[in-house]
């Protein structure tokens, strides 16, 4: 039964943190687009604290699989994951986005 799968807690931990870190990627963008660089890097290490945490939660599970625990199969979990993945690729292309910001701002 779905209800009873503790994967349905991970996932919903794993969607949280990452979505929180998309929010941060986005506030960190905004900054960046007005030269408020300092607080554009503040955004950016919150979402990578956020993104720390969702990846936590899933390596957990990976780990206890490793270890023999056996879960049901669960299309949150999946989504779930391709959640974290998404925002870490947003996470990584937003670091480049924000330096040529910076350079751009640099050049007027």
């Amino acid at each position: 039964m779905q209800e009873n799968n503790p994967l349905i807690k991970v996932s919903m931990n794993i969607i949280l943190h990452a979505g929180d870190a998309r929010l941060n990627v986005n506030n960190a963008l905004q900054f960046a687009q007005k030269g408020e660089f300092l607080k554009a890097a503040e955004e950016m290490n919150e979402a990578e604290r956020n993104i720390t945490l969702a990846h936590q939660s899933q390596t957990e599970v990976i780990q206890d699989e490793m270890s023999g625990t056996d879960y049901e199969p669960c299309l949150l979990f999946s989504h779930a994951q391709d959640t974290l993945m998404t925002i870490s690729s947003e996470i990584q292309t937003a670091k480049h986005l924000i330096e040529l910001y910076r350079l751009i701002l640099e050049k007027q």
